[in-house]
């Protein structure tokens, strides 16, 4: 469908000593407060930025933006993205001075491996010294209780990684094992069972329960445990070549993943059981996302079931485990958390086995004996130990850190082969699934870096169809129905449309670092061609696409 190009119209936080000199001595030999000393090689080559001279030098010699006619987006998905983002979609499609910063004023021009790791640029001095206490308690492991460092002991009995930063290497995304060998450092596994009874349905209906938990081995895999407590099972992965032909007879081979459990810890894994294999997601401008307003994504949502092509986004519902009441989900492969600071306490929890006041609990199954007498870093009677091992202010020092982790700056973002595709991906439709720009408010809260801010993410937070070939499966490797909800209101076959910021850097920060919620993809394009489901048009588009199209469609994606 061929559209009309319309317009629419237009306190500071107190640092306690004991927490302060804990940490002096992590920045000792270190070029800045609390940065890792790693050193990562083989970087993706990318150019610095540029600056933006002035309107007529920066559209010099530019693509025309005229003539995109947006074939796979209707009227109302084009002005619900046109009214989000207060201008235009022809506007949106050419080059756009204001889009270089597309985390707005918080963004930063750093072209490095630490392009993930640095505050907010508007970030004042005395909000600073709160980001780099978050950093050092997201950067440094956790030990196992007893220890004399008892502001981080309680690790465990059972986890996945000893601190956040293993996940996140370099505040990035993760990868998948190469090999069966390999340990799943930023990867894991989560768990699901079929509900069994109407009462378990209507309570995944509702959005009351996440999901329905293996009695054994719950929700999330754990392949790892203290002395005395065996690991839940191992991750293996076994890789397939996929070719895939492109119109002019150019080849594109992807890899598949199989994922095995092996060496189960704690009796046999059930057929059913649905296993979901997710790489860690960049901690860049979570603080901005979690600043679009709730009544934004819902409207996407909406403008989505009325148009009249593929695209019927949803979003989650989830109960939020601090209030108690269901609110909508934005954080996760499958937006099953609503807030930075319960996503941060839910992965304390799950991937470190630490207790906060929001998960308050071990995350032991009740069969888990070895689990639940394991001595903790907390004494929930307060018998000389605080109740929790992760406490309310530790906790917000990390939310306060993963708010505020800057956007980089794009890069070449006038350049005529960035600029050309960009006209394929908006000519294509990407944007329908990946909403370029947000208007963020100003709200009553102490977020004030994120305030009011202009902003470039390319993601609408919705879940979802992406196909069946990126669909969870049950452990014995079938496809489960498309009624069986693993994460609130999520099936197997939905993921929420990660945004695409700081994207092209990503092996830059980490040469390791994949795509996809599994890691499969090994490029930008492999992620591109995987997409189905929902967004196989657009896949088949891109198909058609020349060498030279290719060429421009990357120059793109790698410019974000």
């Amino acid at each position: 469908m061929h559209v009309k190009k319309g317009f629419i119209s237009k306190p500071r936080p107190i640092l306690h000593s004991s927490l302060i000199s804990q940490f002096k001595t992590a920045s000792v030999g270190m070029s800045a407060p609390f940065t890792l000393s790693l050193v990562l090689v083989g970087v993706l080559s990318l150019s610095a930025c540029q600056p933006v001279k002035d309107d007529n030098a920066a559209n010099k010699d530019q693509p025309n933006s005229e003539g995109v006619e947006f074939e796979l987006l209707d009227s109302e998905r084009t002005q619900t993205i046109e009214a989000l983002a207060g201008v235009p979609m022809q506007q949106l499609a050419s080059f756009d001075p204001q889009e270089i910063k597309q985390g707005g004023d918080t963004g930063i021009s750093v072209t490095s491996s630490e392009s993930y790791s640095k505050p907010s640029s508007n970030i004042t001095a005395s909000r600073k010294g709160s980001f780099f206490i978050g950093n050092a308690f997201f950067r440094q492991p956790w030990v196992i209780a007893p220890a004399s460092t008892d502001s981080r002991d309680g690790l465990g009995a059972l986890f996945n990684v000893a601190a956040c930063q293993s996940c996140h290497v370099k505040d990035g995304r993760g990868h998948a094992p190469m090999t069966a060998e390999d340990d799943a450092d930023s990867f894991l596994i989560r768990l699901a069972m079929p509900a069994t009874t109407d009462e378990q349905r209507q309570q995944l209906k509702d959005s009351l329960i996440e999901k329905i938990a293996h009695p054994m081995y719950g929700g999330q895999l754990q392949d790892r445990g203290i002395q005395g407590v065996p690991a839940e099972a191992r991750i293996a992965v076994q890789w397939t070549d996929k070719p895939v032909t492109f119109a002019d007879g150019h080849i594109e081979t992807l890899r598949a993943p199989t994922f095995n459990l092996t060496n189960p810890g704690y009796g046999a894994l059930d057929d059913e059981m649905m296993i979901s294999p997710r790489v860690a997601l960049p901690m860049i401008g979570l603080g901005l996302l979690e600043q679009i307003p709730d009544a934004d994504i819902k409207k996407q949502a909406a403008s989505n079931h009325k148009n009249s092509n593929d695209i019927k986004g949803k979003f989650n519902w989830v109960m939020d485990p601090q209030t108690g009441k269901v609110a909508l989900g934005r954080f996760g492969w499958k937006a099953g958390q609503t807030k930075l600071i319960t996503q941060n306490q839910s992965a304390f929890n799950e991937d470190m086995g630490l207790t906060s006041n929001i998960r308050p609990h071990e995350s032991c199954m009740p069969a888990q004996t070895a689990c639940k007498n394991a001595i903790t870093g907390a004494d929930e009677q307060g018998n000389g130990k605080p109740a929790v091992e992760v406490n309310d202010e530790v906790a917000k020092f990390v939310e306060f850190y993963t708010r505020n982790l800057a956007v980089p700056h794009r890069r070449n973002a006038e350049d005529k082969l960035v600029l050309a595709g960009k006209k394929r991906f908006y000519d294509m439709g990407c944007q329908s699934c990946h909403t370029p720009r947000y208007q963020l408010p100003k709200t009553a809260d102490d977020h004030l870096e994120q305030h009011g801010q202009v902003i470039y993410p390319y993601t609408d937070l919705l879940l979802h169809d992406m196909g069946d070939e990126l669909a969870d499966r049950t452990i014995a490797g079938k496809l489960p129905p498309k009624n069986w909800q693993v994460e609130f209101l999520a099936n197997s076959y939905e993921w929420r449309t990660p945004a695409l910021w700081g994207i092209g850097l990503a092996q830059t920060v980490d040469p390791q670092a994949t795509f996809l919620h599994d890691g499969r993809a090994r490029t930008l394009m492999e992620a591109v061609l995987w997409h189905g489901g929902e967004a196989k048009k657009q896949q088949q588009k891109v198909l058609m696409l020349d060498k030279q199209g290719r060429t421009e469609l990357s120059a793109f994606l790698q410019s974000l």
